[in-house]
Formats: structure tokens, C-alpha cells, sequence
């Protein structure tokens, strides 16, 4: 798999600014951050690569966000790095058992998962992203827990941030 390497400028290696054939070709490609990437950097590289924007429809309103944001400081005390994960889940059990796979994008302290929903995109721009592990989860029993090396498509990434992303947002004054 080719591999992509995003930098905390916004650029996005071997993908020249406005080059569609070059970066649809790409997101299918395998992830790769350069050291202290950020959130704030994957807003520069949806600014850089506007076509990534369209992966979303929340992706207009957490621009704005980010441009509307200050330009350096925006950490979350509680939290080391937000990370981007895989869970492979079997559940349904008893009856139908399916298979359901999706990415989460969490914060992340001392070695657990902290929840950033309540949190607007402008106060964790300074964070740094990291790719974490595939989590393979059996029937919802968490002793069963495996974790596994994964690798994440530039689409995964993008879709996966987003996603999350897109269910934050409670509003500043009703923050207790």
C-alpha cells in the first residue's frame, strides 16, 4: 500500500495544492503523520485540499470554527494527544450476530481513553493527533478485548476525524 505522509503545515506530500486527480488517487493511501501533526493541522490541510472538505457536512461549520479560533493555545488540560482508533465489534448475541466496524477519535491521558464531545473543535486545535491501535471486540465483552496494529487511508483519517467532529459543539456557556 503507498504510503502519504500529512505534515503540520497542511501539505500533504507528493499532493500539489488543487491537484483532484492526484488527491482522489490518494485516499485510498496508507497514513502516515509527521511528528507534532495536530488538529490544527488537519485544518490546514482541509483549507490546502478544499475537495476534503466535501467528505463532510459538518466540515464548513468546524472550518469556520477554526478560522475564527486563536491562532496558538488551544489545550485541554486532562488531555495528552487526541488519538484515531478502529474497533471491529461482534454483537447480536444471542440471535443475529453481525459485524460492525467504525473509528473513534478520543483524547487520550495516562494510558485511557478520555471522551472530547463536550469540547468545541477551536479548543483542541493545538492537540496532538495520533493514530492508535484496531481494537477487536467480541459479543461486548471487554476481557475479551484484543488490540491490534492497524494502518489508516487518508479517506479513514479525514471521514473518521469528521465524524466525530461532527457531534461536538456544546455550546461555551452551558459548559459547567
Amino acid at each position: 500500500m503507498e504510503n502519504v505522509r500529512l505534515n503540520i503545515d497542511g501539505t500533504i506530500d507528493t499532493i500539489p495544492k488543487g491537484d483532484l486527480p492526484r488527491l482522489l488517487s490518494c485516499l485510498a493511501c496508507q497514513v502516515e503523520l509527521a511528528p507534532g501533526y495536530t488538529l490544527r493541522s488537519f485544518f490546514k490541510m482541509l483549507d490546502a485540499h478544499d475537495a476534503l472538505v466535501h467528505l463532510n457536512a459538518f466540515f464548513p461549520d468546524m472550518l469556520a470554527q477554526f478560522h475564527r479560533g486563536p491562532n496558538d493555545g488551544c489545550r485541554v488540560d486532562g488531555i495528552d494527544w487526541l488519538v484515531l482508533e478502529k474497533t471491529v465489534e461482534m454483537v447480536g448475541f444471542p440471535g443475529e450476530p453481525c459485524l460492525e466496524i467504525y473509528r473513534n477519535f478520543s483524547g487520550w491521558c495516562e494510558g485511557q481513553s478520555v471522551r472530547i464531545k463536550d469540547f468545541q473543535v477551536d479548543m483542541l486545535l493545538d492537540m496532538e493527533v495520533r493514530l492508535g491501535k484496531l481494537k477487536h471486540v467480541i459479543f461486548g465483552d471487554q476481557v475479551d478485548l484484543f488490540k491490534f496494529d492497524t494502518v489508516f487511508t487518508l479517506f479513514e483519517f479525514v471521514e473518521g476525524i469528521g465524524w466525530e467532529l461532527g457531534f461536538h459543539g456544546t455550546p461555551r456557556e452551558c459548559r459547567i
